[in-house]
């Protein structure tokens, strides 16, 4: 009696301690993965290393000078080369190993055995990149940090920059950033509750807090872009209002910072000065235009037409908005746009408009025909991956670029009223274009029950 008692209170705090493992796994896993699967994952790893680079084929026969050189009995016991490692550098949510390869392996061994590495040390993910020729970083991943995403500040605020909005985390664990001056236009494609908005919220809540324009096309009556009107230069919310304001973006704003360049490149001939430019970043501060931010929300509402009056809108549309972006760049102007399905049945225009913009985001999609528009021309990899984004986890997307690189990413949760209050909290940085006023969103009334318009009535009237 007395030994069963003695086990049962041995056996208590072992339960608990057990319970609050459990626990923490699952509510905290970066506390989990440092107290508890880290020291577990270095044991493993460095213990058994030789046993785990041979079993994943990561070692090198002796040469064979060395071979003909030993004995006949010697042979056999001659010691494989394995790659070497270098240094370990843990963090809350992985441990990054630099490892110096043997003499005959490459980068793409290392990645073709990265699923086996997995397994052998018992982490989420390893993922393999190349230092320089003979060293590589494995950056294990203990647990999936897309299951529950937290954007540290301090990571955040080390990658945000002019137009650079940190807007979601890697798989890898590392911030995946949007950044205009590289990539100057997007495609993000989702659908319903695939967490494509979540994904504007966050683009819109970024820029708010930077010097730059931004310009909204949202044709559902702007339920989706209103709620940032204090800190928008302008926002259609109908097509024909879309029309004019893209008229205004291309035949009016773009050619005037055109001619500002042309200016500023002085006469043909002349001696060549150290500022000549070809876009605006070489332009002076004072007489530089602020960047400026396009995002049409549900692309395809501009792509719809029901007779020829319609049909002649549309056309005219997507010609502004190709012309857009081809040209925009180097004055400053950047478009996103957003849409749950992208294909070429949208009719003329939809391909030439999806070859401009090289930045791409994917969410989870309905049919494998938008995934081939969005990611077709990157990887079929990455195509793949995004037919296959479980519904359970929204706001998870395969981003990728012209380069063919892709990651999956996931973009943290962010209420629409904290979005709101961070573009109302900026709304003093909104830049003068005198060329938008007519499109300015009215500010917000001055009591809760005011009705006001959404927008400003402007006098562009629509071509017949």
């Amino acid at each position: 009696m007395s030994e069963l008692t003695s086990l049962l209170e041995l056996g208590a705090p072992l339960a608990a301690v057990a319970g609050g493992a459990a626990y923490a796994r699952h509510r905290t896993p970066r506390t989990y993965w440092s107290l508890v699967g880290l020291p577990a994952a270095l044991v493993r790893i460095q213990s058994k290393w030789d046993e785990t680079m041979g079993a994943c084929e990561l070692s090198v026969s002796p040469s064979l000078v060395r071979i003909m050189a030993a004995d006949r009995a010697e042979r056999s016991q001659l010691p494989h080369h394995v790659p070497k490692l270098r240094s370990v550098r843990p963090s809350t949510i992985g441990v990054r190993l630099r490892v110096r390869l043997a003499r005959g392996l490459t980068t793409d061994a290392v990645r073709d055995a990265s699923e086996a590495l997995r397994h052998a040390w018992q982490v989420n993910a390893v993922y393999v990149s190349e230092v320089r020729p003979g060293i590589v970083d494995l950056h294990l991943v203990g647990f999936d940090v897309l299951r529950r995403v937290v954007l540290p500040s301090r990571m955040a605020s080390k990658a945000a920059g002019p137009l650079r909005v940190p807007i979601a985390l890697r798989e890898d664990g590392t911030v995946f950033v949007r950044d205009y001056r590289t990539a100057p236009h997007g495609l993000a494609l989702g659908a319903t509750d695939s967490g494509k908005s979540m994904y504007a919220r966050n683009l819109f809540a970024g820029l708010a807090s930077q010097p730059v324009a931004l310009a909204g096309i949202d044709c559902k009556r702007g339920v989706e872009q209103a709620p940032f009107a204090p800190r928008l230069s302008a926002l259609a919310t109908e097509p024909d209002a879309a029309l004019d304001l893209l008229r205004v973006l291309v035949e009016e704003e773009m050619d005037r910072r055109y001619d500002l360049i042309r200016d500023h490149l002085g006469i043909p001939g002349t001696v060549a000065r150290e500022d000549i430019t070809a876009n605006i970043w070489g332009l002076p501060d004072a007489i530089r235009p602020a960047p400026l931010v396009l995002v049409v929300d549900e692309i395809a509402e501009l792509f719809l037409s029901a007779n020829k009056v319609e049909d002649k809108r549309r056309n005219e549309t997507v010609t502004l908005l190709i012309r857009y972006a081809q040209l925009a760049r180097a004055t400053g102007m950047y478009l996103e746009v957003l849409g749950q399905r992208f294909g070429a049945e949208l009719g003329k225009g939809a391909t030439a408009l999806r070859a401009q913009l090289t930045h791409r985001v994917v969410h989870r999609v309905n049919d494998i025909e938008t995934a081939r528009m969005g990611l077709g021309d990157i990887s079929e990899q990455a195509m793949t991956a995004s037919t296959q984004i479980p519904s359970e986890q929204p706001g998870t997307a395969i981003a990728g670029d012209s380069s063919g690189r892709w990651s999956r990413i996931r973009t943290p949760y962010l209420s629409l009223a904290d979005a709101s209050a961070r573009c109302a909290r900026h709304a003093g940085l909104v830049p003068d274009l005198p060329a938008l006023d007519a499109f300015r969103p009215v500010p917000p009334p001055a009591e809760p029950g005011d009705a006001v318009p959404l927008v400003k009535p402007h006098p562009v009237p629509v071509t017949e």
